[in-house]
């Protein structure tokens, strides 16, 4: 199996929402770029969302992701994979990001989105127990962009990531640290 890594975050200062992923496929390490899959849905569904269109060059794409107060970044800085299925990671080798100070220079974080379930159980499995008592955050998952999650609809899909934009607009979410 490959030993691969995972890219640096997208985030500003300001930022609060993380959106996670668990590790970059093929294309996306091959591109350098988050969701550079031609059918991952990301793309389009955040070009919807904030404007960053899958047309746009992926560095302004990135700013309109964080001029929305968006973060990105994936839960494993490391693992085994051959492909880019999610369900061919080794369990074994996961190495997760650090999150503790990640979560530390982002005091503005307070909710957490998952791409998918193996975004979801990787982090609760390898970093939720890492991080501190006192950091109130809200962890949800959304129906995975991949291409491979063939049971929702882009509409479906479109339709449940809309909560990432109402979660950037209503103060009351972020975190109190």
């Amino acid at each position: 199996m490959a030993l691969i890594h995972s890219f640096p975050p997208v985030a500003t200062p300001s930022a609060t929402v993380l959106i996670l992923g668990s590790m970059p496929g093929v294309a996306s390490l091959e591109a350098q770029a988050y969701y550079a899959h031609p059918r991952n849905l990301f793309w389009p569904i955040l070009g919807a969302l904030v404007g960053a269109h899958p047309q746009l060059p992926y560095p302004d794409r990135l700013t309109k992701l964080t001029d929305a107060n968006l973060a990105l970044w994936d839960v494993l800085q490391s693992c085994e994979r051959e492909g880019s299925l999610d369900v061919a990671i080794d369990r074994h080798s996961a190495v997760p990001n650090d999150f503790s100070s990640f979560l530390s220079d982002h005091p503005h974080i307070g909710r957490i989105y998952f791409n998918g379930a193996m975004a979801e159980s990787s982090f609760r499995r390898h970093v939720l127990k890492t991080l501190p008592l006192d950091r109130p955050l809200i962890l949800q998952r959304l129906p995975s962009t991949s291409p491979a999650n063939a049971g929702y609809s882009y509409a479906a899909r479109l339709d449940a990531w809309r909560q990432i934009i109402s979660a950037t607009d209503d103060p009351t979410q972020r975190s109190s640290t």
